[in-house]
This record gives C-alpha cells, sequence and structure tokens, in this order.
C-alpha cells in the first residue's frame, strides 16, 4: 500500500459553499491538506471537485448540455476562470503546508467525446508521480468531439487516472458517511454499507435507478458509484468516506479506514 499509487478526490461539497457562489471553505480545506501530508506516503494524485465555483455557472449557462448558442462561450470561459480559482486556492495552500502540489489542467491533455473521456494522454501525470511530485487536477469544461463542450467531472477524471495508471485504490471524501441504503440527509434510519461487492453497488444503483430523482443515493452519490464502477472492475479499492469528519482522510491514506464504506470485487 505504501508504494502503490492512491488517486484522492476532494468533493466540492466540503471544499466550498455550495449554496453560495465562489466561497471555498478555507479551513476545511487546510485541515485536510495537513491530513494529506500525515496520511500519504506513497504515490498521490489530487483531484478536487467544483462546488461553488462550477456548479452554479454551468447551470446557468447550460454548459452541461453541449454548445447549443454563442451565448454560451462567456460560460463557458467563465466557468474554467472560476475552476482555476478555486485551484489555485487549494495549490497556494498546499504548497504552503509543505505537499509538492503542481496543478494541471485536465481539459488540455483530454479528449471528450458525448462527455466521456475518449483519449487522455497522462504522460506529463506520471512524470511528475515519477518525481514525487503530486499532480493536482480538477473537474473542468472540456471540449467535446460530438457536443461541442461538454463538463468532464471529477469523479469521472478520478476513475479514469486510477485505472490508466494501474492505482491501488480511490479515496472519495464526500459531505456524508459513505453509502447508506437511502438517503441519511432525509431517512435518520438510514444504514451506512461498510463494505461492498461491485455486485452490490450495481443492485444499489439500480434500486436507485427505479427512485425518484433527488436523494443523495439516487442522485448524487448513484452517479458517483456508476463512475466508480470501471474501477472496481479492475480490482482497485473505491473507499468512500465524510471529509467533514477530521482524521478520516489520513486514516483512509494510511490503509486505516475508521468509518466510510469500502467497495471491493
Amino acid at each position: 500500500m505504501a508504494t502503490s499509487l492512491t488517486v484522492l478526490k476532494l468533493g466540492g461539497s466540503i471544499i466550498t459553499n455550495k449554496k453560495k457562489e465562489f466561497t471555498a471553505s478555507r479551513k476545511t480545506i487546510s485541515r485536510l491538506i495537513k491530513e494529506i501530508r500525515m496520511g500519504a506516503s506513497g504515490p498521490l494524485i489530487i483531484v478536487h471537485g467544483g462546488g461553488s465555483y462550477g456548479h452554479h455557472m454551468a447551470k446557468r449557462y447550460g454548459l452541461s448540455e453541449g454548445y447549443r448558442n454563442h451565448s454560451q462561450i462567456v460560460g463557458f470561459v467563465r466557468t474554467r476562470q472560476s475552476m482555476m480559482e478555486l485551484d489555485k486556492i487549494i495549490l497556494d495552500l498546499a504548497i504552503r503546508n509543505g505537499l509538492p502540489c503542481v496543478s494541471i489542467q485536465p481539459s488540455a491533455f483530454a479528449r471528450m467525446k458525448n462527455r466521456r473521456i475518449e483519449e487522455i494522454d497522462l504522460r506529463i501525470v506520471m512524470d511528475l508521480l515519477n518525481l514525487q511530485m503530486i499532480p493536482l487536477l480538477f473537474g473542468d469544461v472540456a471540449l467535446d468531439q460530438q457536443l461541442g463542450f461538454c463538463i468532464l467531472s471529477g469523479d469521472q477524471l478520478a476513475c479514469r487516472l486510477a485505472t490508466e495508471l494501474a492505482a491501488s485504490q480511490v479515496i472519495l471524501a464526500v459531505d456524508v458517511d459513505g453509502v447508506f441504503d437511502s438517503d441519511p440527509k432525509l431517512n435518520p434510519e438510514a444504514r451506512l454499507m461498510e463494505r461492498m461487492t461491485m455486485a452490490e453497488a450495481r443492485a444499489l444503483i439500480r434500486k436507485g435507478e427505479r427512485r425518484a430523482r433527488g436523494s443523495d443515493v439516487t442522485g448524487q452519490m448513484m452517479g458517483k458509484l456508476k463512475e466508480m464502477l470501471p474501477a472496481v472492475e479492475r480490482g482497485i479499492r473505491v473507499v468512500i468516506l465524510n471529509g467533514y469528519v477530521p482524521r478520516r482522510v489520513s486514516e483512509a491514506l494510511k490503509g486505516r479506514l475508521t468509518v466510510g464504506t469500502v467497495i471491493e470485487p
């Protein structure tokens, strides 16, 4: 585990205030950076979401629907700019705390087709890892061969990085304790699923698809599970935990998960 690659995804919901545009949760980011420094002992890639820096703008201009008219161009440009602003906040805090992070813009080396990564050139990422640096990437707006442009989600990117580079694990730091059998934000009796097989994950996804949209399991969490299945199929361990709770990220990086969900084949 110590010498194997880990891909860590920091969810936009924990590093920003998603209810207030362009608001970074600097204290949370600082704590997470310190936990990463304490917990990481091998090769590491960090991917972060957009939260209030990306979602509001992308929704306002309909960027997820692809290019429809020229008025969306300003939305594309401003979303790219805002994501780079959030990335710089994280990068500055990382370097200040002794993490050798190097920021890389994903849309500069990934080609999309119908919202999925068609091609990706990871030579620069590999070179940075070989020099014991930490590539820092983020959810992005990217050019799309079929749609003109689209959203490249941090979850999709994290999974693709893990599968292409044969990572040992992907850690998703989110705003709940892991995967539940129902939405824990709505149902206080929701049960945390501490360990899941790929078959159980697929069953939960099917269950979610039969329900109405909008809850954590049937919405955001289901989407994360679907994105992570290719990694699990390759034998990569996927850990989903609550990034709001101190020390959970550092413990997971050490291979000592306390509370969360582990998905394995």
